[in-house]
């Protein structure tokens, strides 16, 4: 009895935090997904470059947040074909993410993470309009 309920916690601790690891990675991809979508959507539909900028970034820290990821975890580059938001230009968006390990607190600057995950995302400004 002794020895199975050693060997029970000594094999399921393991393989508990394993898919503990493994959801949290999945969550991020979708995360990195979703956020480089909805940001590459929202900066083709602003009016102006500095405010597409200003609705991108915060949409995808919207879209981050619903999955549990802070905006400080996280990268967003946006970059323009030629002139931003110019008809015909594509607007690509790179979102990356670094997951944390589970259950594991930051310590003094440091961040232990299980994986870095990235999402692109292009989108087309209408030509016209």
């Amino acid at each position: 009895m002794v020895e199975f309920v050693f060997l029970g916690v000594l094999l399921l601790v393991p393989v508990v935090y394993l898919v503990l690891t493994v959801g949290q990675l999945q969550g991020g991809s979708f995360a990195v997904v979703g956020a480089a979508d909805q940001a590459a959507k929202v900066y083709v539909d602003a009016a102006s470059p500095q405010e597409a900028d200003a609705l991108a970034r915060e949409a995808a820290r919207i879209a981050l947040a619903n999955f549990g990821f802070g905006a400080e975890q996280a990268a967003v580059d946006i970059a323009c074909s030629g002139r931003c938001l110019a008809p015909g230009t594509t607007v690509t968006v790179v979102v990356r993410l670094d997951v944390p390990l589970p259950l594991v607190p930051a310590i003094a600057g440091t961040h232990p993470s299980a994986a870095t995950v990235d999402a692109t995302s292009t989108q087309i400004v209408e030509r016209f309009g």
